[in-house]
C-alpha cells in the first residue's frame, strides 16, 4: 500500500482522504470535497509541503501520460504525474536531456514545477521553471487556463514555485536540451577550505555547464570547510551509446536501521574516509549520467537508513559578498558544537539566473544542503539557529525540504508571500502553507479566519 509522507518522513501525517486522478477529465468535483485538497505524486519533497494533514490528497501518479513530443525541436508535452525518470528513458536515446535536473530523477513534472526545482547548472540554466512553455491548471470551481510567459501569466508565475497550492497542474510542455550520448566528463577535484570552494566556482561557471560540492561539514581548525568539487559536462562524441544504463542495487532498504548507527563517531569516519579516498588533487573521468545526476537513486529507499524517526533536510542559500566566508564559518561552527552532523553536505552556488516563480528559492548567492537525523528537540532547535544567521544573513531555507521553519521566518524569507497568497485556490491548502503563514498562539478559530483570507483569490 502506497504510504502517503514526505521522504524525510518527518513530521508523520495521515490524510483524511485520497482521491487518485486518471484522467484530466475525470477529477472529482473539488468543490464538493470537505475541508481542503493538495496534489500529491511521489512524496520526494522532504517535509511537509507536499502533506496536508486530516485532510485530502490528490494522488497524481496515476496521471501519467505522454501527450506529444516535437523530437527535432526538442519541446515535450505531458501529464503532470510523468515521472522525470520515464522521461529521461523516452529522450536521452533521441538526443535530449532535462534542462534543468534535481538530485533524484523520481520526481513527477508536476512537482518539478510546484518546487522549481534546480541542479548542478543553475548558473547556465537557471530552474526548471525556466523552461516551462506552458501549463493547463485546473481550479477547484471547474475553471481551467492554459498558463504561460504571456497567457494567464500572473497564475503562470504563482504556479512555479507556488508548492502545489495554485490548483491541479493537469499537463506541462517544456523544453530539452540536446546531447550526443548518454555520458558525462566530469572531474573530482579535492579542496581544503571554503576559499578555495569559491575559486573552483568561478572558474567552473565559465568552462563547465554542471558543478557541485560535498562538504565535510564535521572538519575542524584549518580542515573547515574542505571537500570534493565535482564538476562536468555531457560527452561530445557522436560515438557513444545514447542507450546504456547503470543498475541500481539488487535490493531496496527494507527496514528501519537503528538510530543509533547514524551518529557522530560513524559520522566523522565517513567524511574523513570519504575526502581520504579521493588521494589526486584532480581525476578525470567519464562516466553515464545516472551516478553524476542520481547518485543517491542506486538505492531505493535510501531514506530508510535514518531511522524510524526520519530525517530533516535543510537547505540554504545567502547571498554572496564579502562575509559569505564568515557565514559558512558561523553554520559549521554551530554544527559541529552541536555534534548533529550530515553525511550529505551538499554547497554550490547561484547565479543571477531569474526564474519566473513568484515563490522559487534560487537566488545569486551560496546554498548548502544538509540531512540530519531527526534527534526532537535538540535537531529542532539547531535548525532555528541556523536560520538566525540565515535571517541575519539575508537568505533564504527552501520550502520543499522544510518541516519546521516558523512563520516569522518563512515571512522574511519570502516577503512577496502575500502577493503569492492571492493566487491560491481557495479549496488548496497544505500542513506547510498552514505553519509558515499563521502564528499558531492565535489560536484554531483565529487560525481558520486568516487562512480563509490568505486564500481568497485575485484571479479564480
Amino acid at each position: 500500500m502506497k504510504d502517503y509522507q514526505s521522504w524525510g518522513r518527518y513530521p508523520r501525517t495521515t490524510p483524511e482522504e485520497v482521491k487518485p486522478v486518471f484522467w484530466q477529465d475525470g477529477l472529482p468535483d473539488l468543490s464538493e470535497i470537505t475541508g481542503s485538497v493538495l496534489p500529491y505524486a511521489y512524496g520526494r519533497s522532504y517535509g511537509d509541503s507536499c502533506l496536508n494533514e486530516g485532510n485530502t490528497l490528490l494522488d497524481m501518479s496515476t496521471l501519467n501520460r505522454f501527450l506529444a513530443f516535437d523530437e527535432a525541436n526538442g519541446i515535450i508535452r505531458c501529464e503532470a504525474g510523468v515521472l522525470l525518470s520515464t522521461i529521461l528513458d523516452i529522450i536521452v536515446p533521441r538526443g535530449w536531456f532535462l534542462p534543468v535536473t534535481p538530485g533524484t530523477k523520481f520526481v513527477s513534472v508536476g512537482g518539478a514545477i510546484a518546487n522549481d526545482v534546480h541542479g548542478k547548472n543553475h548558473h547556465t540554466s537557471g530552474t526548471f521553471g525556466c523552461h516551462v512553455t506552458q501549463f493547463e491548471l485546473l481550479r477547484s470551481n471547474g475553471d481551467r487556463f492554459i498558463c504561460s510567459p504571456t497567457e494567464n501569466v500572473e497564475l503562470f508565475r504563482a504556479t512555479i514555485g507556488g508548492l502545489g497550492l495554485t490548483g491541479v497542474i493537469l499537463w506541462a510542455e517544456f523544453r530539452l536540451k540536446a546531447i550526443n550520448n548518454a555520458f558525462v566528463d566530469i572531474e573530482h577535484i579535492r579542496f581544503s577550505n571554503l576559499e578555495e570552494f569559491f575559486e573552483l566556482s568561478d572558474q567552473s561557471d565559465h568552462s563547465f555547464e554542471y558543478h557541485v560540492s560535498w562538504l565535510d561539514c564535521l572538519a575542524v581548525g584549518k580542515s573547515m570547510g574542505r571537500g570534493i568539487f565535482m564538476r562536468g559536462n555531457h560527452n561530445r562524441s557522436k560515438f557513444r551509446s545514447r542507450t546504456a544504463t547503470t543498475p541500481t542495487l539488487p535490493v531496496s532498504v527494507f527496514f528501519d536501521m537503528p538510530s543509533q548507527v547514524l551518529n557522530p563517531v560513524t559520522m566523522k569516519v565517513f567524511n574523513t574516509g570519504y575526502y581520504s579516498i579521493h588521494l589526486k588533487k584532480v581525476t578525470r573521468k567519464t562516466i553515464h549520467y545516472n551516478p553524476f545526476f542520481y547518485p543517491l537513486d542506486a538505492v531505493p529507499e535510501w531514506n530508510r537508513l535514518y531511522g524510524k524517526s526520519g530525517f530533516l533536510q535543510y537547505q540554504l542559500v545567502v547571498p554572496f559578498d564579502g562575509d559569505n566566508y564568515d557565514v559558512f564559518k558561523e553554520i559549521l561552527g554551530r554544527i559541529g558544537k552541536s555534534g548533529a552532523g550530515s553525511f550529505l553536505a551538499v554547497l554550490k552556488t547561484f547565479s543571477d539566473f531569474k526564474s519566473p516563480g513568484m515563490l522559487s528559492f534560487p537566488r545569486p548567492g551560496v546554498t548548502l544542503a544538509l540531512d540530519f537525523p531527526f534527534h526532537g528537540q535538540k535537531t529542532l532547535d539547531l535548525l532555528e539557529q541556523l536560520d538566525e544567521v540565515v535571517r541575519q544573513s539575508n537568505g533564504a531555507v527552501y520550502p520543499a525540504k522544510d518541516a519546521r521553519m516558523s512563520p516569522e521566518s518563512f515571512q522574511q524569507f519570502y516577503p512577496n508571500w502575500r502577493e503569492f497568497a492571492q493566487y491560491i485556490d481557495p479549496k488548496f491548502s497544505s500542513s506547510f502553507w498552514r505553519r509558515v503563514t499563521v502564528p499558531l498562539e492565535n489560536g484554531p478559530a483565529a487560525q481558520a479566519d486568516a487562512e480563509a483570507e490568505l486564500a481568497a483569490p485575485a484571479n479564480s
